[in-house]
């Protein structure tokens, strides 16, 4: 007997165009199309990324925002070099591991299976908040190859918050999620809840006029607008934020702030079946897709799309590389209940040059609580740490967390992509495969998300999509368990990815099929 009531015979599908102008593929449409408007106007892809980043803050403020942090992978065209920016998270310098003492009884129940800490103060509320990167990764990157002025480039993301975010009913529903923890801060409350409750978003076939009210948020992004990046670190922006989170508990300071810088490094480039791919280095999960990449290339494979051999070799890659990864750095794996909040975007311009943009708050609506003077929803990057002492991925005052998050570039002939993914534990698979698929066999970049794919996420079972041959389920068969499941809108039993590709001149891009807000928007 069927248990899901769920369509057998609906279709989705997106559209990807090509063009010889730039795109811009980003998890929201409207965020989107202000980084294409950036574009028509003569923008640099990094242009078109800050644009994008922080529109997509306002728009889908539960997964991402200018309290979080991310990393960023760039292709520069006239140089010919892949450049890393890692924009990551930090634990604040008056964090105190004894602070988060252990309750003994068991893992908690947010994206990764930690110890349980008392009051789960490493998941919500002001003492799970880490110092955040996202702004000054997008300052030194707009500082280094930006062209248009930097306060033009915040003007759609402020447009947006004053008018304030439409609740329609993907919003609602992610926002109806989390209500009972949004309820528990008042300020949080205030922004995204109606009387306690989760937003009305009308009738069976009204249509919602509901918006939050983002006037606050609006105010401090221009004045990082009119102030630069460093505002929201070394000015009244970030003395205001870090003392909301300290009236609340917190450790964040504005030293923490002002002693903040994101990083460049040399990409992390290895070769893939005549191919190239660049990640970003360190406590990413970089390492983790070369591990399986190198792993998976082992397999010969042939043919213009995956059988079963290339899935099973795509999975005995990355089952090996979280193995890796688990022991090594630190990373228990992630709870297969849970999904992560995070949003990724990539933009490619006239000229090919590239970004890949992944950035996060880490659990859906972070640590469910806002700065009330700055309007921003809070990270809780301090989940990322391990709170037992004495491990590779211990709590620590001022260490940088290690992040799933993985932005890549890759190339073969005269074809060059960006992609990546949110979905926590689940990136990396997507990531891989999404890779394997235009690398291994040719596929453009539409052709790529639509297949379906599998997810190995260091668990001993491995989640294929339902929709997969039974020829290719048996082949994951002999060698893992497998549980197969649908692609849905909610909740994702596979990562989000959004790409762009360029290919002969020609420039396309592609989101998550169903995602409905995900758009591919070109110049």
């Amino acid at each position: 007997m069927r248990s899901s009531a769920l369509s057998r015979t609906q279709t989705v599908a997106k559209t990807v165009i090509e063009t010889e102008g730039g795109v811009v593929a980003a998890q929201n449409s409207l965020a989107a199309e202000a980084g294409a408007e950036v574009l028509r106007a003569g923008g640099d892809a990094v242009d078109a990324a800050v644009a994008t980043s922080f529109a997509i803050g306002v728009l889908e403020p539960w997964m991402s925002g200018p309290a979080g942090g991310g990393a960023m992978m760039l292709w520069r065209a006239d140089e010919e070099q892949a450049i890393a920016l890692n924009h990551g998270m930090r634990a604040p310098m008056a964090l105190d591991p004894a602070d988060y003492p252990l309750t003994g009884k068991g893992v908690a129940g947010d994206l990764f299976p930690w110890e349980q800490v008392v009051e789960d103060r490493n998941i919500r509320g002001a003492t799970a908040v880490a110092v955040p990167g996202l702004v000054d990764g997008l300052g030194q990157a707009h500082g280094r190859w930006g062209r248009m002025p930097w306060a033009e480039l915040l003007g759609p993301a402020i447009a947006h918050a004053r008018r304030g975010m439409l609740v329609d009913w993907y919003a609602g529903l992610c926002i109806a999620s989390t209500t009972r923890e949004l309820a528990k801060d008042p300020d949080a409350a205030a922004l995204f809840l109606v009387d306690g409750q989760w937003p009305n978003i009308g009738a069976w076939t009204a249509l919602s006029e509901t918006r939050l009210d983002q006037s606050r948020m609006a105010d401090s992004l221009d004045a990082i607008a009119r102030g630069g990046a460093r505002a929201l670190y070394d000015g009244d922006v970030g003395a205001a934020m870090a003392a909301d989170m300290q009236a609340k508990g917190g450790s964040l300071s504005h030293d923490d702030l002002r002693a903040y810088r994101a990083e460049f490094h040399p990409a992390l480039t290895f070769d893939y079946r005549g191919g190239q791919v660049h990640a970003v280095p360190g406590l990413t999960a970089g390492p983790t897709l070369r591990h399986a990449l190198t792993v998976a290339a082992q397999t010969e494979l042939g043919g213009t799309a995956p059988d079963g051999a290339g899935y099973a070799a795509y999975a005995r890659g990355l089952r090996s590389a979280y193995a890796e990864r688990l022991r090594g750095m630190g990373d228990d794996g992630e709870s297969p209940q849970a999904p992560g909040t995070t949003t990724h975007f990539s933009v490619v311009d006239r000229k090919g040059n590239m970004v890949s943009q992944t950035q996060t708050l880490l659990s859906i609506f972070g640590a469910r609580v806002v700065s009330p003077s700055t309007g921003f929803l809070m990270n809780n990057g301090i989940m990322w740490f391990d709170p037992v002492p004495g491990r590779p991925n211990s709590l620590g005052p001022g260490k940088r967390c290690l992040m799933n998050v993985c932005p890549t570039l890759g190339s073969i002939g005269d074809t060059r992509f960006a992609i990546g993914a949110s979905g926590g534990r689940k990136i990396v698979s997507a990531v891989a495969q999404l890779s394997g698929f235009m690398l291994d066999y040719g596929m453009d970049i539409g052709a790529a998300f639509h297949s379906p794919r599998v997810d190995v996420s260091g668990g001993a079972v491995v989640v294929a999509d339902e929709t997969l041959p039974e020829a290719v389920l048996e082949a994951l068969r002999a060698e893992s368990k497998v549980a197969t499941t649908r692609r849905t809108v909610f909740p994702y039993a596979f990562a989000c990815p959004a790409g762009v590709m360029r290919r002969g001149g020609k420039n396309s891009g592609c989101t998550e099929i169903m995602s409905p807000w995900g758009d591919a928007i070109c110049e």
